[in-house]
């Protein structure tokens, strides 16, 4: 970075510089757990029993050292390839009108506070609303630090059991809504797109936007031709713009095709073989007649639905990056 003429490459200068944020992010911890550390290992042989100050001065460094230790100890469970990548999520609504896609619409409020909470930024790529309310499918960049690395865990299908606020016969309805999450891409890796293989088809803008959307064609989709795997986008300024975003999106998914490729050829080379299908939840939100929300992978439950609906999922992100890792 101090070399001459860095700053004058825009794209490599601030390429370098996340890359330098997300080594510090790295290195930093464990420096500060060591510095922690050796500064208990001082402390110890000058506690006496009967001084309470400095008693209560090594239990304050034992704790926050722990603390350390807690988030190395994440970092550790997320250390796949792309796992410090940005993360882009699509939810679908499943069948059942509107309650399903209220309660999409409630999934895309969790994650979105979730987020927010990390500090990350949420930008609406695609959306299509719901007739009545909610949203049918919605697709979201989540920007920052290993937003892909968190949010990988959520994919698969959530189950919602409540009082239907639609139904005046206030009956109980059970909804399903679909979580993909696939890492944005920002290389190429071994990603090759050759342009005669992709469809690029112009449309117009159906959300909401800025002034130009229902007046131009600017809204874009791409179609991969080999693998008919489909990615748009309609919620940026110009035709370009959506373009660049929808080929972001088209990387990322033929990337995790691949990957799943890979997973499934293992397994059937004698690994355990288990199947995301439509109805097989990964986590059930029930409201009524009690509240609980369960993840059906690591049997984690809790009792305070409401608090994981306001995007506290660390217990849950965190019970499952431990399971996959031990189960690996």
């Amino acid at each position: 970075m101090s070399a001459a003429g860095f700053w004058d490459d825009a794209q490599r200068s601030t390429k370098i510089v996340r890359e330098l944020k997300t080594l510090k992010a790295v290195v930093e911890p464990w420096e500060l757990a060591y510095k922690k550390y050796q500064e208990i290992k001082e402390l110890i042989p000058l506690v006496k029993e009967d001084d309470q100050e400095l008693l209560l001065d090594l239990k304050s460094n034992t704790d926050i050292l722990l603390g350390i230790i807690n988030k190395l100890e994440f970092q550790v469970l997320l250390g796949g390839r792309l796992d410090k990548n940005s993360a882009i999520l699509s939810i679908n609504a499943g069948a059942g009108g509107t309650e399903s896609c209220d309660w999409a619409g409630m999934l895309f409020r969790m994650y979105s506070r979730f987020s927010q909470s990390r500090g990350y930024t949420v930008k609406t790529i695609d959306i299509l609303p719901g007739e009545e309310a909610g949203i049918k499918n919605i697709t979201a960049l989540i920007e920052g630090d290993y937003a892909y690395g968190y949010l990988k865990t959520e994919r698969g299908v959530h189950r919602l059991v409540r009082i239907s606020p639609f139904d005046s016969n206030k009956r109980r309805h059970t909804s399903f809504a679909s979580v993909d999450v696939i890492p944005e891409i920002e290389e190429d890796l071994d990603i090759q797109l050759d342009e005669k293989d992709l469809r690029i088809d112009v449309f117009r803008s159906k959300g909401a936007g800025g002034q130009s959307v229902n007046t131009t064609d600017s809204a874009v989709r791409i179609t991969h031709i080999p693998t008919g795997i489909v990615a748009q986008c309609q919620n940026e300024r110009s035709q370009h713009q959506n373009k660049q975003t929808a080929l972001k999106i088209l990387k990322g998914r033929l990337y995790q095709a691949q990957a799943a490729k890979k997973e499934e050829e293992l397994k059937q080379q004698g690994q355990e073989k288990k199947k995301i299908e439509w109805g097989s939840q990964i986590r059930s939100y029930v409201l009524h007649p009690y509240h609980l929300v369960k993840d059906h992978r690591t049997d984690l439950e809790t009792g305070d639905a409401q608090k994981v609906l306001d995007g506290y999922l660390d217990e849950f992100i965190g019970a499952f990056l431990k399971f996959s890792a031990n189960k690996g």
